[in-house]
């Protein structure tokens, strides 16, 4: 078994150690949530934390590790008589990205029902994670159909498994520990909820504190047990500081002033439902309790604030998680204890912790893991080890918020001569986004679950069984069944068992819902420079965005101005970096149309190659003008019907605007045997009529 990397031996990241080690002193805070870039030691700092959870006592020989003073009475291996109990160390399971339904909750053992003609209940990873940690790295990545398993049994403590004639239910509570990559994509609000506590972590700018990370983690691939002893006196006494915390917690008195404030400072930043109040009343409880303390002060309340309440705060959509610290420290204040009231009893500050180093916090708040070690490194505080953010200029504010002039609506902006500069305008920002309607992708693919267009997946409703191409999948074992009856009695069948042979095997065939690319090419010239056109259109793109998200695709962008097209978007899951390329886009120069179809047509050749299952959804913003170049509209036609040919499936967001328009969209649109909308008819009320133009048109080229 490999050494795991030592807890106290991880430098910096004050926020992440404090609220592993919450966790552990009160698993019902709810897990925690570790936001950060590409290699921070988020999964390193996970394992780590798992080898000083206390041994869980368990009833020997039970798959699905019931507590002896305690056994569930539902217990599939159950009923359990009184007896010795066995103890061993708290499980730590990683559930991977690839997880299949039946490996997370478990299901019928097919070979046991095959072989001996019993109905047997293999568990899965949630019986594995009861009473321990359930880890999912890179969760933003999980499917769907996985993250509403989770749901469910995260909120209800136990797993309920109805499927192929099998009935079971067991206790499923373990904490959760999620990390993810935000440049990869978001997590649904449903899933973020769930998480008792999020932070964000990233690599310390701080060169000192960067030198010791390397030393020490090469002193551990040299020698992992060597480096492992070196630090078991700091892992014991931060063991020993757990166990005594756990001890503490039920005697910890969370008082009025405390709830008050609590209530207080959920409602000032609007969050949704009870679930933020109940956390942070635990995540206080705890800190007090991880500080020696029987008594929750206003230092846990602010520090469970800053924990339980960025991921749950209403915000705008592609806002990154965060707190207003000012805002929380004028709320604190305004319901804290009153003149006329007896504040809650200052109880004296606690010792060092048993046999640890800093038992208390400092100051007296909210504790913090030990920082000190063999290499007595130093370490800067949290606040300087993440990265400095240098000062830039509002572009939003800078790009027109301010009454300016106007250029009339419907006139294209003049453009430079064949020779001359392209002149660039600032950005402007975007109108209040709107919700939108599905835009289907027609046909039936097969590509990664999501929420777009329909498609044969592994996940979903069952329509039929096949015999399997390749590996078996899903078994369909009714199919199988009804395959292999026939030929019992000339296998010579003797036995209870079924007699099967490869050829009687069949695999369910399932349709739920693929995410698609979503491929943006954006008009970013002088004709669209107008500022409230191009508001518009970056409000229209903004909520097509935002649909992205909500339906689980892949984005990308491509704009086109001046001379020539470029990628500002490489395909995606992180539908917030294309907003925030949006917002930034400057307008200006001539109409490259037919550069920007051309390098969609390149983007989805690569692409094509690195999944070919995923299939497109090219939505072209633009006013249909071409210029600049020799011939400009029919090399344009001309790149159109490229795309066409290849069957890609194609919206024409029209822009043109005035009382004298040109059609130049259409024109555009018939080119790409796709479908012209106007600006108005994407919003949630006109979007139902342009899906069915599109799958109408797909059909009638497809026939």
């Amino acid at each position: 078994m490999t050494t795991p990397y030592p807890f106290t031996a991880i430098v910096g990241m004050d926020d992440l150690r404090l609220a592993l080690l919450l966790n552990a002193v009160s698993p019902a805070v709810g897990g925690v949530l570790v936001r950060g870039e590409k290699g921070t030691a988020k999964s390193t700092a996970v394992r780590a934390v798992a080898s000083l959870l206390p041994d869980v006592p368990v009833v020997p020989g039970c798959r699905f590790s019931c507590d002896p003073a305690a056994p569930d009475p539902q217990c599939p291996d159950g009923p359990h008589d009184a007896g010795p109990a066995e103890s061993r160390a708290a499980r730590m399971v990683e559930l991977p990205v690839g997880a299949s339904e039946d490996r997370l909750v478990g299901a019928l053992d097919i070979e046991r029902a095959l072989s001996e003609g019993v109905k047997a209940f293999e568990p899965g990873l949630l019986a594995d994670a009861h009473r321990g940690i359930l880890y999912v790295d890179e969760v933003n990545l999980l499917h769907d159909h996985l993250i509403d398993l989770l749901l469910d049994a995260a909120a209800m403590g136990s797993s309920y498994v109805e499927r192929e004639g099998v009935s079971v239910r067991h206790a499923a509570r373990f904490l959760l520990v999620g990390t993810m990559n935000p440049e990869e994509g978001e997590l649904r609000p449903q899933l973020l909820d769930r998480f008792g506590l999020t932070v964000e972590v990233a690599a310390s700018r701080e060169p000192d504190q960067r030198v010791e990370v390397v030393r020490r983690r090469l002193a551990y691939d040299a020698d992992p047990e060597g480096f492992a002893a070196r630090w078991a006196a700091e892992e014991d006494a931060l063991r020993a500081q757990i166990a005594a915390a756990r001890v503490l917690l039920p005697s910890v008195h969370l008082g009025d002033s405390a709830l008050r404030q609590i209530a207080a400072t959920c409602a000032a930043f609007e969050v949704d439902g009870m679930r933020a109040d109940i956390v942070m009343a635990r995540t206080a409880t705890a800190l007090a309790a991880w500080a020696g303390r029987d008594e929750v002060q206003e230092e846990d309340v602010r520090q469970a604030a800053l924990l339980a309440l960025p991921h749950r705060r209403r915000r705008a959509p592609f806002d990154a998680p965060g707190l207003d610290e000012d805002k929380l420290d004028q709320t604190l204040e305004e319901y804290g204890p009153q003149d006329d009231e007896e504040p809650d009893p200052e109880p004296e500050g606690p010792d060092d912790g048993p046999d640890g180093p800093d038992g208390g916090g400092p100051d007296g708040g909210g504790g913090q893991p030990p920082q000190d070690g063999p290499d007595d490194a130093p370490q800067p505080s949290g606040a300087d080890a993440g990265p400095e953010q240098p000062s830039v200029p509002d572009q939003r504010s800078e790009g027109g918020r301010e009454e300016q002039p106007a250029q009339p609506q419907g006139e294209a902006s003049p453009e430079p001569s064949e020779g001359g500069a392209a002149p660039e305008k600032p950005a402007v920002g975007a109108t209040e986004p709107f919700k939108t309607k599905r835009l289907d992708v027609p046909g039936l693919g097969e590509g990664a679950d999501g929420r777009r267009s329909r498609a044969r997946t592994a996940h979903g409703r069952t329509t039929g069984s096949r015999r399997p191409r390749g590996a078996l999948g899903k078994l369909h074992l009714a199919a199988t069944v009804q395959a292999a009856a026939p030929h019992q009695k000339r296998r010579g069948r003797s036995g209870t068992g079924l007699v099967v042979r490869r050829d009687d095997l069949r695999e369910a065939v399932r349709e739920g819902r693929e995410g698609n690319l979503v491929l943006f090419v954006v008009d970013a010239s002088g004709s669209m420079a107008a500022r409230k056109r191009m508001t518009a259109v970056k409000g229209a793109v903004l909520s097509l965005l935002l649909d992205a998200y909500q339906r689980r695709d892949k984005v990308g962008m491509i704009t086109f101005r001046g001379s020539d097209a470029a990628l500002a978007l490489p395909p995606t899951s992180s539908v917030e970096a294309g907003a925030a390329r949006l917002e930034q886009l400057p307008t200006g120069g001539r109409t490259p149309l037919a550069a920007g179809l051309l390098k969609a047509h390149e983007v989805l050749r690569v692409e094509r190659m690195r999944d070919a299952s995923r299939r497109p959804l090219v939505v072209v913003v633009t006013d249909g003008r071409a210029t600049g170049g020799v011939e400009p509209r029919p090399r344009a036609s001309k790149a159109a019907r490229l795309l066409a040919s290849e069957g890609v499936a194609s919206v024409v967001v029209d822009c043109e605007a005035g009382p004298v328009r040109l059609g130049l969209a259409g024109e555009l649109a018939r080119d790409l045997q796709g479908t012209a909308v106007t600006l108005d008819e994407l919003r949630a009320d006109s979007v139902s009529a342009l899906v069915r133009n599109v799958t109408d048109t797909t059909h009638r080229r497809a026939a």
